[in-house]
């Protein structure tokens, strides 16, 4: 097979965007960042379950979430996270989708699982994924946690959610790509 030859230079394209990256996560505040960090330890430390979920790439942010808090940090003789993500049952979340609605995917599975003082972490780069939102206000209202990852404004999302770590951007892209650099981050930090 012979390779493709295309007639734009993306070197410069690639650069381009590395700069919007660093000029964005310049915007993201620390300090956010790290009460976001202390809210995770704390629920660790007091055995809580940490609920993540989102839709399509924030999906895949939250099983990537979910590996390295549950291996990434795991260390000899302490306490391990306890990380659980809803997007990941397939089969669960259609029968609720079907059966139910789609707005309802997420949250049918605390109804589930869900204890007073557990987290629930909601990612979403527009903030207005309803499926997300109702979820974070079940835990609101059950003595939950709720943590939010947004971009863009943040949207319902960062308003609800009792923590909220912004993107503050108006890319998709750009958003789930930070919102992933922000959990490899974190695992330096708490490594």
């Amino acid at each position: 097979m012979e390779a493709v030859q295309y007639n734009k230079d993306y070197k410069n394209d690639i650069l381009e965007y590395f700069s919007k990256l660093k000029d964005t996560i310049d915007k993201v505040s620390l300090d956010d960042m790290n009460t976001l960090m202390n809210v995770l330890e704390e629920s660790k430390d007091g055995d809580k379950t940490i609920f993540i979920m989102g839709n399509g790439g924030s999906a895949a942010t939250a099983s990537h979430y979910v590996c390295d808090f549950n291996k990434g940090l795991t260390q000899e003789n302490q306490k391990r996270y306890k990380f659980f993500s809803l997007n990941d049952n397939i089969p669960s979340m259609m029968a609720y989708a079907n059966d139910v609605s789609y707005e309802d995917i997420f949250v049918e599975q605390l109804k589930n699982h869900f204890k007073e003082g557990d987290v629930v972490f909601g990612i979403s780069g527009s903030g207005n994924s309803m499926n997300v939102i109702k979820a974070v206000e079940y835990a609101n209202e059950n003595g939950g946690t709720t943590i939010g990852l947004t971009g863009y404004s943040g949207g319902t999302l960062g308003s609800i959610a009792q923590y909220n770590v912004n993107v503050p951007i108006h890319d998709m892209q750009i958003a789930e790509d930070l919102h992933m650099i922000i959990d490899h981050c974190m695992m330096r930090v708490l490594y």
